[in-house]
């Protein structure tokens, strides 16, 4: 989804002797979580030492020796994108900590939404910050726990914190990985054929390593991993499953399995969904955006009797536009990144399959490349609902400014664009494609960016959403007898 900012990604593991080369591996397979930065921390069960930097993964290890240096056999690391906190080195995780008698590595994936309030509280207490990332709010809470053990004082300050998100903290002793009460960000656990346990973000990491599949942590829950094997505790009995229905739109790999559904296969059936809401009987042919349309065009394609071809083509070495800091460079960047290829579309009515509008500005441009190489009409479907709202859950669209659904309608979208048509998803097709089979209000599904239903809450960001709201957000809320005011 171009013009969105990805959450992070996280992996670890524990008991194999060359864990910082696998934890490489698995950081690499999720790189396209984050791209900004990467670091590991790892453990000879002595001491814990670390490495991080901006830049992608192997940028960060460009040098082997900062690799081998980090030697033993537990390990986590961060591909990370900023939800919150500046880009420099100090917001690059893992972090590591030294104290008099423990020593602790943590790394986060998702976004805390009372993080400023907690971080007030803590400094006003005496705490000390290195960093403007909200993860560093965790340790905080963990060091002033009055709990016993690490594993009740990281229970005790889990139940402090709001919002989506996955930890994995490491300690000489052992490997800990929680998940969010709503289960917004994923979680899952693989084991190796040593009988080394790896968490990961995502499934795709878990394979590329050589590990099988065990379990997925749950809503509320944290995961032990040591010598004595795994163990999966709740550290909270308020819980309501809602995965970030993103995840399944963009963020994750096509070959992941998030709560068991496969990605690819969720994809598909939107663009199938697609073709039976949004309809284009005389176009020529069907075509995706690379990278992540391109299944859910294959199955639009397929449910419309339409030709699936090839009309833009990707160049693998450019970074994903989104990361560019600027929108003058983030256009420069899809001049770059995107070609169309004139001999399959010149003189062709297209369906253009999308993931999604968040500016416009990409649209504008694929429409545009498309029609500069010839294309007689460019029809916009998109496999998924308008981007109305907002996200706060490690989704960097905490503004509705940014999100032209939210101050623009329909058809001022595709005239803006320059479609010839433009249809979007519903809510009911991009539920009922991922088919998650859970009961009670979320169908375990967050649909926030869709819908204004924030399952976690607000919090600190409340005031700020409710001033900014626009006529076409306030309406859509009313229309569904919904008062997130």
């Amino acid at each position: 989804m171009r013009g969105l900012n990805e959450e992070c990604g996280v992996f670890g593991i524990w008991g194999h002797p060359e864990a910082s080369n696998v934890t490489y591996f698995g950081l690499h397979s999720l790189q396209h979580r984050g791209q900004e930065g990467a670091g590991i921390v790892a453990t000879d069960r002595e001491i814990l030492d670390g490495h991080r930097d901006l830049g992608l993964v192997s940028e960060v290890f460009k040098n082997k020796e900062k690799l081998e240096r980090l030697t033993g056999s537990s390990a986590i690391g961060h591909v990370r994108y900023a939800t919150s906190g500046s880009n420099n080195i100090q917001n690059i995780q893992p972090f590591l900590f030294h104290f008099y008698d423990i020593s602790i590595g943590l790394c986060h994936n998702g976004n805390l939404i009372n993080a400023k309030t907690l971080r007030r509280e803590l400094e006003k207490d005496g705490a000390i910050f290195h960093s403007s990332s909200d993860t560093e709010v965790l340790i905080h809470l963990i060091r002033r726990s009055s709990k016993e053990t690490l594993k009740e004082q990281i229970k005790d300050s889990l139940n402090q914190i709001k919002g989506g998100f996955t930890f994995l903290i490491l300690t000489k002793d052992g490997l800990y990985g929680a998940v969010d009460p709503n289960s917004l960000r994923p979680l899952a656990i693989g084991k190796m054929k040593n009988g080394a346990y790896v968490a990961a973000s995502e499934t795709c990491a878990i394979d590329v390593v050589g590990a099988e599949f065990v379990c997925n942590v749950g809503a509320g829950e944290l995961v032990i991993i040591d010598d004595n094997g795994i163990r999966l505790e709740k550290y909270t009995d308020d819980t309501s499953v809602a995965i970030a229905a993103m995840e399944y739109v963009y963020f994750a790999r096509p070959d992941s399995d998030i709560a068991g559904v496969n990605v690819h296969t969720a994809r598909k059936k939107t663009g199938r969904r697609l073709a039976k809401e949004q309809p284009t009987p005389d176009a020529d042919m069907v075509i995706g955006v690379p990278n992540s349309s391109l299944s859910a065009a294959s199955g639009y394609a397929e449910a419309s009797g339409l030709p699936y071809e090839i009309g833009l083509i990707k160049n693998q070495y450019v970074a994903r536009t989104f990361i560019q800091p600027t929108q003058e460079l983030r256009e420069q960047g899809v001049r770059m990144k995107l070609s169309a290829v004139k001999s399959v579309v010149r003189g062709k009515s297209i369906v253009l399959v999308d993931d999604s509008i968040v500016r416009g500005t990409t649209s504008k441009r694929i429409v545009q490349l498309l029609k500069e190489a010839g294309a007689r009409e460019v029809h916009v479907r998109i496999a998924a609902p308008p981007l109305i709202f907002p996200s706060f859950y490690g989704i960097d669209i905490s503004t509705t400014e940014e999100l032209i659904s939210a101050n623009k309608t329909q058809e001022e979208i595709c005239e803006i664009i320059g479609a010839d048509s433009l249809g979007f998803l519903s809510e009911d097709g991009l539920i009922e494609s991922i088919g998650l089979n859970y009961e009670g209000p979320y169908t375990g599904l967050c649909m926030d960016c869709f819908n204004g239903h924030y399952v976690a809450g607000l919090y600190d960001y409340e005031e700020s959403y409710i001033n900014s709201m626009t006529d076409l957000q306030k309406n859509f809320l009313k229309e569904r007898g919904t008062n997130n005011e």
